[in-house]
């Protein structure tokens, strides 16, 4: 079971510039971004390698998206819920994901 920090780092990648705004057809029905393809792969290799059966991703996405994190975008609910599965099995832990996502946000600010 997740800890209220495992909690917190994922709900703390909310920001006010990322809540969800895709509420019609057209915002939803758009070209996949790089990283959601790159998700997607990610997705896909867990399922492969028996780490995460892509039909309990879909559920867990399904159960999350629309409870704990409703306010996230859609498209990136998916990936959040990836990172929550994850740290509730263990595989990573809330400050190895912290360290990583502080990382991205450097690399980012950086271009």
């Amino acid at each position: 079971m997740m800890t209220d920090k495992a909690y917190d780092v994922i709900l703390n990648t909310l920001t006010p510039e990322t809540t969800r705004d895709d509420v019609t057809l057209p915002d939803l029905d758009r070209k996949p971004d790089p990283w959601e393809s790159s998700m997607q792969a990610t997705a896909e290799c867990l399922s492969w390698r028996g780490a995460w059966d892509n039909l309990d991703r879909r559920h867990t996405e399904d159960q999350l998206g629309e409870t704990v994190y409703r306010d996230f975008p859609v498209r990136s609910r998916s990936v959040v819920a990836t990172a929550h599965a994850l740290m509730d099995k263990g595989v990573i832990s809330p400050d190895e994901l912290q360290a990583k996502m502080e990382e991205v946000r450097a690399r980012f600010n950086r271009q």
